[in-house]
């Protein structure tokens, strides 16, 4: 029964299904229809998780769907025209109940920092809400809001927006009292018709504000601020800062790391402190920070000087790194709050790919909370993400040691865990660390951390999932997708990368051998796979593990008859490849009868899904053989329909199939390249996100004098004195012995440096002349900066041989912001 009341809303709020943890009577889901998923699919899972309490969308109210939500008796259904429109009233609503000071930040870089900064350099002095990690969305923004408490005096939120009149629905919720806008860029250009609407877009935020803070530097903000601010909201106070000698509230001067801050408009001291980064960014951070500290809490410079000192980079990665004893670590050690802990149990509940799982938490800092109820929702929240075995690092941990399970561990501090925790505790785990700046738990991390060598591969999850969404958006919701996660996930790691794509609920995997698909099953994936060179061999495995073969010839087809008439057990389904142009693999039209027959003799064969692969989709010269090879497969698909009495799910296009012909997404489409960060199609290269960034690190720099040589069979010939870098990876790690001699190149500290000398089995060196290096720094192999795509050229590769070339022995880091 559906009713329109919002008076009665239980106080946890759930948007994702997935993060529904432990005692969920106390939950009302909110169902959203977003562009890649519709909350409303999943009630009935969530019912029978414990929820009793939906806000539904009437629009999704189907014939069909309100029969399935008569059938939860004791459920109540809130209808509303929007579920996410709703969530942020209600937290608009709870917003209006402390009337506290907020400071609302927003602009193109910088939110996330400026907020972690400004937070820790007000810890002493306020009991702080802030936006977790970098919630600054239509989503995110409410479900920050709703953590503010009684017991909090400062308010810290970002607001992040991608069009306009988002931030009309954000102003409200955040109700800034300051605002900060850090600077304007590039991002999100593409929403708004020119930078002038996004600027006057973003200021939207600073409405009804106090004060608002900027750089004078930004002459494009500040002309908006002048002009449209200023006009609807005539009493706010500007304070503005500048490094450039511009007229200013206050005007600083960098001289090294020593920075002066004169107040010019205002009647401060003087302020001159050592700034603990000098990156033009990090200055420009700073600077938001200090003007704010000193607009809204100002502190002498000895003050600023000692909290500046303790300052940390904000590592806004949670990463995930091979642990010790075949654990998984998950290292999210660079703060410690109840939202930051909640938002890494989920990422950790995601994960399924260990049997036990380990948090190690230190004691959580100026929360603001009396301890008891602190340490209580911890232990609430200990137990709810099933927690086997809990690790305390603090003595206000160890004085409420009762509240936690029963065999968990306690430590003063960081020094005793390190002389007494017993580590083969962690054998075969899943362990999560999570701790204040001030307990150093990096100490920890490098305790549970498989050493190996320097050379690692870091897999950007958030880009994979950009990537995933941005081919969504290409298909209709109705068009199933089947990943490609073969080859260890195209170089990037196939347990870890299968594992988020079953987080974002793909459809189906699809594997080169049936021992891929064994070790996704050890680690947890229960998602379809489609193994797709099965052999006679490997049939007891596939019927195990419960894997689906591609059978592509009718002997393969036979053979598989054979097992299965043999066989006992749920025998799965098989998937059959078509040849349609391109002559590798598969059935041809003129075989169909052959293959109808014996598929009508074995009914027990059921067939999944019937597919082919397009030969030249990445390529426009192409065009009139794909849509010749969509034609004969769409042919061959209805001559099964007819013999067979139904028609399997069908799929024709790959990445670039996906991007080139839309028109031919049929039932179901399969990713593969695209979704680790190359578009293959050309025509649109810039709307994927480059996924894995390979590094190494320098291992020894030495000035070499003009006429010596480096390296094998002396091919490295210098014609001038060089400053050498030697890098700890080589061809045995990826790294093609054809990009030696100058052919390829490495980034270091931001300056190109080209290979000199053969590339060796371990080693590459690089001439790193008149650059700033020493050992122990980073080397980009390829990134951002430098795409696999321009080394695959520089070598007449392709992108996917350098992917995939990637050495096993490298370590894989994964990372989420």
């Amino acid at each position: 029964m559906l009713t329109k009341s919002t008076q009665h809303i239980r106080p946890r709020w759930l948007t994702d299904s997935r993060q529904a943890m432990g005692d969920t009577s106390q939950s009302v889901f909110f169902a959203i229809r977003g562009e890649h998923h519709d909350g409303h699919a999943f009630i009935g899972e969530l019912y029978a998780r414990g929820v009793r309490q939906f806000v539904v969308e009437r629009t999704a109210l189907s014939p069909d769907r309100c029969a399935e939500l008569a059938s939860y008796p004791d459920a109540e259904f809130i209808e509303v025209d929007s579920s996410l429109a709703l969530l942020q009233q209600l937290a608009t609503e709870h917003r209006r109940l402390f009337p506290l000071p907020v400071i609302g930040i927003t602009g193109s870089n910088g939110k996330t920092i400026v907020k972690e900064w400004l937070a820790q350099l007000l810890a002493d002095d306020y009991v702080i809400a802030k936006s977790p990690r970098s919630y600054n969305s239509q989503l995110g923004v409410p479900l920050s809001v709703r953590e503010l408490g009684e017991r909090h005096t400062l308010g810290l939120f970002e607001a992040g927006i991608s069009r306009p009149h988002e931030m009309q629905t954000l102003e409200p919720i955040i109700r800034p009292t300051v605002g900060i806008f850090t600077n304007i860029g590039p991002a999100h250009d593409e929403g708004f018709r020119s930078r002038k609407q996004k600027i006057a877009e973003k200021l939207r935020l600073f409405v009804h504000a106090d004060t608002l803070i900027y750089c004078a530097d930004q002459t494009d903000v500040a002309d908006e601020v002048n002009m449209l601010l200023k006009a609807v909201n005539p009493g706010i106070r500007l304070v503005t800062w500048s490094l450039k000698g511009n007229d200013a509230t206050y005007r600083a001067t960098l001289t090294g790391t020593r920075l002066d801050l004169v107040a010019l408009k205002v009647e401060r001291a003087p302020v001159e402190i050592e700034l603990p980064f000098t990156d033009a960014a990090s200055v420009e951070n700073l600077l938001h920070c200090l003007v704010a500290v000193q607009t809204i809490h100002p502190l002498t410079a000895a003050t600023l000087d000692r909290r500046l000192r303790r300052l940390r980079p904000v590592s806004m990665r949670l990463e995930q790194k091979e642990g010790i004893n075949n654990s998984v670590l998950i290292d999210d050690s660079y703060s410690n709050d109840l939202a930051g802990l909640q938002l890494a149990l989920r990422f950790m509940n995601q994960q399924r790919s260990r049997g036990q799982r380990v948090l190690i938490l230190s004691d959580v800092l100026q929360s603001g909370q009396a301890d008891d109820e602190l340490y209580a929702q911890i232990a609430d929240q200990v137990r709810e993400a099933e927690i086997s075995l809990f690790v305390g690092v603090g003595p206000v941990l160890s004085r409420h040691r009762d509240r936690f399970p029963p065999g968990s561990l306690f430590y003063a501090s960081t020094a005793q865990w390190l002389a007494e925790f017993p580590v083969d505790r962690v054998r075969e785990s899943m362990v999560l660390v999570k701790g204040a700046r001030t307990f150093a738990f990096e100490q920890i991390v490098n305790r549970l951390q498989r050493k190996v060598h320097g050379t690692r591969l870091e897999i950007d999850l958030d880009a994979l999932t950009h990537n995933l969404n941005y081919y969504r958006e290409k298909i209709s919701p109705a068009t199933k997708i089947m990943v490609m996660v073969k080859a260890f996930a195209y170089g990037s790691g196939s347990a870890e990368v299968a594992q988020l794509l079953q987080y974002h609920r793909v459809d189906y995997l699809a594997v080169a051998y049936a021992d891929e698909g064994v070790s996704l099953r050890q680690n947890g994936v229960t998602l379809p796979i489609m193994v797709m060179n099965p052999s006679p061999e490997t049939f007891p495995v596939l019927l195990d593990y419960q894997l689906q073969p591609e059978i592509y010839s009718q002997r393969l087809l036979a053979d598989w008859g054979r097992f299965a008439e043999e066989s006992k057990g749920d025998l799965p389904p098989i998937h059959l490849k078509m040849d349609t142009g391109m002559h590798r693999l598969g059935f041809l039209e003129n075989e169909l009868p052959a293959l109808i027959a014996y598929l009508t003799a074995h009914p027990a064969l059921r067939v999944e899904t019937v597919f082919s692969h397009l030969v030249g989709a990445d390529e426009a010269q192409f065009n009139a053989f794909s849509r010749q090879q969509y034609d004969t497969f769409i042919r061959c698909t209805e001559t099964l329909r007819a013999g067979l009495g139904y028609l399997p799910t069908r799929h024709l296009l790959n990445s670039a199939g996906i991007v080139r012909f839309p028109e031919f997404r049929l039932d179901m489409v399969r990713l593969g390249i695209g979704l680790y960060g190359v578009e293959s199609s050309g025509i649109e290269s810039a709307a994927v996100r480059p996924v894995g960034t390979l590094k190494t690190v320098v291992s020894q720099v030495k000035t070499i004098p003009a006429g010596e040589s480096v390296g094998y069979s002396r091919r490295g010939q210098l014609d001038h004195t060089a400053q050498v870098a030697t890098l700890a990876i080589g061809y045995a790690d990826g790294f093609d012995r054809r990009l030696g001699n100058g052919v390829g190149a490495v980034w270091i500290n931001g300056h190109r440096c080209p290979t000199v000398g053969n590339v060796c089995m371990d080693m590459t060196m690089v001439d790193a002349t008149n650059v700033p290096v020493a050992a122990g720094d980073d080397a980009v192999i390829f990134g951002p900066d430098q795409p696999i795509s321009v080394l695959a050229k520089q070598i007449g590769t392709i992108s996917y041989e350098i992917l995939t070339g990637v050495s096993e022995r490298v370590k894989r880091v994964f990372f989420k912001e």
